[in-house]
């Protein structure tokens, strides 16, 4: 039986479409019931619509459609020169030019066969393409489903090894997350296969096939595998014989691999990282992710070093809820059983972890510990970790639920690393524990009433320090006065403290008891002016802020007390109004000064934002300042003629795209400037920034004359460079050089870093990145994003760069 085309497909009319409507106005279309996606759980078959210029065969048991042959069903188009369709198994066989839409996504081949309901069938000769949105609310675990909330990660390394990334978490946060794609953002993959079997809604299964995200048209990079299994519920793919190739050339192979289909969390070898430095040679790194659970990961990390030997590292990563509250911590560990250049073992560990609870009560774990000195100048493979000295360990216990009181327990050490034997460490004091309380009552009669108490056992790990423990108790009641136009706050308090001390067997006799007890009184009192202005053509409002701050500390002999955590503090802005000059409580400074400081803002009076800032400030002192730590002498070298430095600074937009920052400190006496720092930043656009500074510093324990630029911008529509080149004019040498560039082809994007950094006074370390970013899918190579980001101040990423996580 054959019918025409123009009765092609003749299957019962939709009832809906033949009902009378009431007049509503206007007429709208609308879509037929019989056309839209079938309703989930829906028993009812949706009918078939089958379209050719020729159709002949039997109604309900087979139908053949001949030349521009057309079936529809439920959201599924299927074209073909040939269709053989039958109605009882619901089933059709495709030949020439097949063509299958589904939704977004299409596929393509030489002929198919798919039963359509069930989503099962083949296709052979095919190509494909798949299009799909993110669904953050419930994503998978390693083929579990979960609608836990979600934590954030981001990008952070907290030790020379690999860590995944830091975890930033919110109330109610109980899993990990990696950097996730905005909810409305589409992914897209495509590619070829020998044969495509559809293996149920969402599942294909494809042999001898390709995988890419580049746009069509562009094959600069794609996957090949002998066969590749795509799982869309589960947002996995999985495939053997996995070969990258990039720009027609298979740069990378593996048996098998695994990888995501919308860049979240999923078990599996990451691609491999290299590089090379100068006290390691070349480096490969093989990582192993596993996805535990909603709420913990771990990774494992197989490091090989040409010039020292195969290294293990590993990473573990949690997040719960307990007790009304969450905790959360990682640790880390590394080990490199026999270095080739030391002949040693050499290794690393690092546990955080974090926990608050409904009660009030909250702690941390912070441990860090290496093997050696030289640990993380040789071995780090973040190049900005070489410079550390002072590994944190410590213990905090808190309690913040009295509302108006709080207390804190300490437990704290340091592993001191001396990796240049020429500038020798400092080993701090251990604080074995420390235990502080503070309360404040901010209405109690009318006043602000606060009080301080602190008591800490100092020990030190070599036996030649004298040791003991320090009570500090301080309380203290202002008297605040407060308009909206000015404020006094006269203020008095009384600090306590009393050591009990113990010396080395071989030191003079010394007292063990000792007691100090000062009274501070101090006056804060400001103003504040405002006016309309306006600068560069625009109107703003200005203010004009006068500050006054008295403070009064009588004198008293303190060179019997040994400094345990004491240091002069920096002479800054914060410093010129505190009580006292030095950091710690084993001096106080005596005092009888004032401090006259002026700040001037202006403001956009239509976004509330501060467009420029410019201070002034110095200290006008009314006695000699006779406190001092041992070894120094009284001294006035910053209070000749009763007065301190003159303190300047500025910071402000010059133009719409220019901002420009500067401090000063200026001896008025001498004529001369102690310290001072300039800055400029361009940024006319994204991925466009220069940046230009100086710093002087004649007063520091190492001297300081550095010039710093630093920048990125694009040489054309692909390629962009980044740099910096910081150099010391006393030491004649460069302090730090990166210099790099990247190429951007929408698809992929290629970055070369090199980075040389002085890790002490005679040594440096240089390092090479190179980091092919395949856009959807992950990097190969080194990531050097870190580097770029914090040491180019406003670097940003291209728009190629994947999610950093897989970066990692």
């Amino acid at each position: 039986m054959q019918k025409s085309a123009a009765s092609a497909g003749s299957l019962p009319i939709a009832p809906a479409l033949a009902e009378s409507l009431p007049d509503a106005g206007p007429l709208s279309l609308r879509m037929a019931p019989a056309m839209l996606p079938p309703v989930s759980g829906g028993k009812e078959p949706r009918p078939v619509f089958l379209s050719a210029q020729r159709i002949s065969g039997v109604v309900n048991r087979e139908m053949m459609a001949e030349d521009a042959a057309e079936l529809r069903k439920a959201g599924t188009v299927l074209t073909a020169d040939r269709l053989t369709y039958w109605p009882v198994d619901d089933e059709v066989e495709a030949v020439g030019k097949v063509r299958i839409e589904q939704g977004e996504d299409v596929i393509s081949g030489s002929q198919g066969r798919l039963k359509i309901e069930d989503q099962v069938g083949f296709f052979d000769q095919a190509s494909y393409f798949v299009k799909r949105q993110s669904a953050p609310a419930v994503a998978a675990q390693d083929g579990k489903k979960s609608d836990l909330p979600w934590a954030d990660v981001q990008d952070e390394s907290t030790t020379g090894f690999a860590a995944p990334r830091v975890l930033g978490i919110k109330p109610g946060q109980t899993r990990l997350k990696s950097p996730t794609k905005p909810a409305n953002e589409l992914t897209e993959a495509r590619g070829e296969a020998e044969r495509i079997d559809l293996e149920g809604e969402n599942q294909y299964r494809l042999t001898s096939a390709t995988y890419t995200t580049c746009k069509p048209g562009n094959d600069d990079w794609y996957l090949s595998f002998s066969r590749l299994k795509l799982d869309y519920d589960n947002e996995v793919g999985t495939g053997d014989d996995a070969t990258v190739h990039f720009l027609g050339v298979p740069i990378l192979h593996s048996p098998w691999a695994s990888f995501s289909l919308n860049n979240e969390r999923k078990s599996g070898f990451l691609i491999p990282r290299y590089g090379s430095s100068s006290d390691n040679g070349l480096e490969l790194v093989v990582p192993y992710y596993w996805n535990i659970a909603p709420n913990m990961d771990a990774t494992l990390e197989s490091r090989i070093l040409s010039k020292r030997g195969f290294q293990l590292g590993s990473g573990f990563r949690y997040l719960n809820t307990a007790y009304g509250g969450t905790y959360r911590g990682e640790m880390f560990g590394e080990y490199l059983p026999h270095d080739r250049k030391t002949n040693t073992d050499r290794w690393g560990v690092v546990l955080n972890h974090s926990q608050t609870q409904a009660n009030g009560f909250s702690g941390t774990i912070n441990y860090s510990k290496v093997s050696d000195n030289d640990y993380y100048t040789d071995l780090s493979s973040q190049i900005t970790s070489t410079s550390k000295t002072q590994l944190l360990q410590q213990g905090v216990l808190s309690y913040g639920g009295g509302g108006w009181w709080n207390a804190t327990a300490n437990l704290q050490s340091f592993q001191t690393l001396q990796p240049d034997p020429k500038n020798p460490v400092a080993k701090p004091y251990r604080l074995l524990p420390q235990i502080t309380i503070n309360a404040r009552q901010p209405d109690l009669f009318s006043s602000d009433s606060a009080f301080f108490g602190q008591y800490t056992a100092f020990v030190h790990p070599d036996a030649d320090k004298v040791e003991g423990q320090r009570v500090v108790l301080q309380p203290e009641v202002s008297l605040p006065y407060v308009t909206p136009g000015w404020y006094v706050v006269p203020r008095i308090g009384v600090n306590f403290t009393q050591y009990s001390l113990s010396y080395p067997t071989s030191a003079n006799v010394l007292p063990t008891s000792i007691s100090r007890t000062l009274p501070i009184v101090s006056v804060d009192s400001g103003m504040t002016f405002e006016r309309s202005s306006n600068w560069f053509g625009r109107d703003y409002t200005q203010t004009l802020e006068p500050r006054l701050f008295y403070l009064s500390i009588p004198y008293q002999n303190q060179n019997n007390i040994p400094v345990f955590d004491t240091a002069l503090a920096d002479f800054n802005f914060a410093q010129i109004f505190a009580d006292n000059q030095f950091s710690g409580w084993d001096r106080i400074n005596n005092a009888n000064q004032l401090t006259a400081a002026v700040a001037s803002r202006l403001i956009d009076p239509s976004s509330g934002s501060e467009i420029m800032r410019a201070m002034v400030g110095e200290v006008f002192y009314f006695t000699d300042n006779r406190v001092v730590l041992p070894g120094a002498q009284a001294r006035t070298t910053d209070r000749k003629w009763d007065k301190s430095d003159l303190l300047a600074a500025f910071s402000g937009q010059l133009l719409p795209r220019l901002y420009a920052d500067a401090a000063v400190q200026f001896d008025i006496n001498d004529q001369r400037f102690q310290r001072y720092s300039l800055g400029t930043r361009y940024l006319p656009g994204p991925g466009k920034v220069l940046n230009a500074g100086y710093r002087y510093n004649v007063d520091a324990a190492t001297p300081i004359k550095e010039f710093d630029i630093s920048g990125q911008w694009p040489i054309n529509a692909r390629w962009q460079a980044v740099g910096r080149y910081n150099y010391s004019l006393i030491n004649s040498t460069p302090v730090e050089i990166i210099g790099g560039l990247e190429y951007n082809a929408g698809c992929w994007a290629l970055r070369t870093i090199v980075h040389r950094i002085q890790t002490t006074q005679a040594d440096s370390t240089t390092q090479f990145f190179v980091q092919l970013d395949l856009t959807g899918l992950s990097s190969v190579g080194t990531n050097p994003l870190t580097v770029l980001q914090r040491r180019i101040p406003g670097y940003t990423v291209g728009q190629a760069a994947t999610d950093p996580a897989l970066a990692e």
